[in-house]
């Protein structure tokens, strides 16, 4: 790594660190995306060679592992020993990124072909490996296009089974905890909101165009259009800023203005 820079060098240790691989295959991956530390991620994980290097053998006995002794699913008490193998607590939001590679139907709970699916997916077939990929999981958030296809995967997950919407209380605890790792500074009014005013189950289109209102329009609402095609939920929450004195309406100057 003498040839290279620094920049580079301390990419090339953190690709190492966080993937466990070795140095040839963290140059590989990091020439292929141009250097850029999260396309380097995407493309090691990608490699069929990683898949197939896995022993499903192994994989089988992690699931072992963590299966209900009655049932052919991985619960509750499963989930809790995988967290504590992984040391992260279970409302920690990487969990949710794991379900998200798992592609798991319902919250706390695996069937088999979720767990070893996911499992293959992320390259993972001992518990070492496991723990090395909490690091990548967290490092998925931070990239915007995953960053909604979680988002958006986590209404599904969440909800119970057989349900069309999201029960309010579970909503408000997602968007608390999906907001923690890309700030929306209304999250805490929006949530008062609800509890205030709506107090019913959320639809999926609520759920989808909320992602889309935080990122498009200004937490001033300076660029809000009210003849625009929101959910009437959404609208009504800006009447409702209005209302609390948290946006004030436009001026003159045609300027919102906010008081926090």
């Amino acid at each position: 790594m003498h040839k290279l820079g620094r920049g580079n060098r301390d990419k090339v240790q953190q690709f190492m660190v966080i993937t466990g691989a070795s140095e040839k295959a963290a140059l590989q991956a990091l020439k292929a995306s141009d250097w850029h530390l999260e396309g380097a991620f995407d493309v090691f994980y990608s490699q069929p060679q990683i898949r197939t290097s896995t022993d499903t053998r192994h994989q089988e006995e992690l699931y072992k592992r963590y299966k209900d002794p009655y049932a052919d699913m991985i619960f509750v008490d499963g989930i809790t020993l995988l967290c504590n193998d992984l040391q992260v607590d279970p409302q920690d939001i990487v969990m949710l990124v794991l379900s998200w590679h798992m592609k798991a139907a319902t919250m706390c709970e695996y069937s088999k072909q979720e767990f070893i699916g996911g499992l293959q997916a992320l390259g993972i077939d001992s518990s070492e490996k496991f723990r090395e990929r909490i690091q990548y999981m967290r490092s998925e958030l931070k990239d915007e296009q995953k960053f909604r296809e979680i988002y958006n995967f986590a209404f599904g997950w969440a909800k119970e089974k057989g349900q069309k919407s999201l029960a309010l209380d579970t909503a408000i605890g997602m968007w608390q905890l999906l907001f923690a790792e890309k700030p929306w500074p209304l999250v805490d009014h929006w949530c008062q909101f609800l509890q205030a005013r709506h107090n019913k189950a959320i639809s999926r289109d609520t759920w989808s165009q909320l992602l889309e209102f935080a990122r498009m329009v200004d937490p001033k609402l300076s660029n809000y259009d009210a003849e625009g095609a929101w959910p009437y939920l959404i609208d009504e929450f800006v009447e409702y800023l209005h209302e609390i004195g948290i946006i004030q309406k436009s001026g003159e100057d045609g300027v919102s203005t906010q008081k926090w």
